[in-house]
């Protein structure tokens, strides 16, 4: 099926992040690649010259561990954190990463975002890859 898969994870709310594996792993093919990618929101210029950059570099450090403490020490996922706008990038590592297929959780939408959440929305209308959304 695909043999670089993206597993998107937010920590933002409550999801089952071992059911995005559990499907990364059904779609893959026998030798495939799977990241796991977190999006760390970029801190606003006008609160940034406030926070030391060292403890920017650290709120990524202890994202990317983490990211792999939930990983329990699986072997065949790569974790790797970003940080910007998380819709885009996405949709930017995919693209920059020769990712074939994202998989992504939406939450349960509100009325602003109805049928999608607003990341998983983005990235399903911008993505040039297959995306599997879990609710």
């Amino acid at each position: 099926m695909y043999r670089n898969i993206l597993v998107a994870i937010a920590y933002d709310e409550a999801r089952d992040r071992a059911a995005a594996f559990d499907v990364a792993r059904v779609l893959a093919d026998e030798d495939a690649a799977i990241t796991a990618l977190h999006v760390l929101e970029e801190i606003p210029v006008h609160v940034a010259h406030y926070i030391p950059v060292e403890q920017v570099e650290t709120g990524r450090e202890e994202a990317l561990a983490r990211l792999k403490a939930d990983l329990g020490g699986v072997a065949d996922v790569r974790p790797v954190v970003v940080t910007g706008n998380p819709g885009a990038k996405i949709v930017e590592y995919a693209s920059d990463h020769d990712i074939d297929c994202i998989v992504i959780a939406s939450h349960r939408p509100g009325l602003t975002d109805y049928f999608l959440g607003s990341t998983a929305s983005r990235v399903v209308r911008h993505a040039k890859c297959a995306v599997h959304v879990l609710r």
